[in-house]
């Protein structure tokens, strides 16, 4: 695995790590989006400091994976069920009981 050096800046610090190249650029592309919602909560409200902001990017994003995750946890258990429909259908067809 090739790995690159990579330095991203997110609210005025930053950071360098080590990242597989493949990774490197889904990398750069999340830290703008940080630093692009970061910068709009703090437009629109009051924050001490940073860290501030980075929390609520943090809940967001966590909060729109959890949901990601339980509609794809959802269909998967809806696929299995209709599949599992589908086979005893064929089995039926395939091999009727007399």
């Amino acid at each position: 695995m090739d790995t690159v050096q990579a330095s991203i800046t997110i609210l005025g610090r930053t950071y360098r790590l080590r990242v597989a190249k493949e990774d490197e650029a889904a990398l750069r592309k999340a830290a703008e989006a940080i630093e692009s919602q970061a910068k709009q909560y703090g437009n629109m409200y009051a924050y001490n400091d940073h860290q501030d902001l980075l929390a609520m990017v943090a809940l967001t994003q966590i909060t729109q994976l959890t949901k990601i995750q339980d509609s794809l946890r959802f269909k998967d258990t809806d696929l299995a069920q209709r599949l599992q429909s589908i086979d005893t259908i064929l089995e039926g067809i395939l091999h009727p009981t007399m």
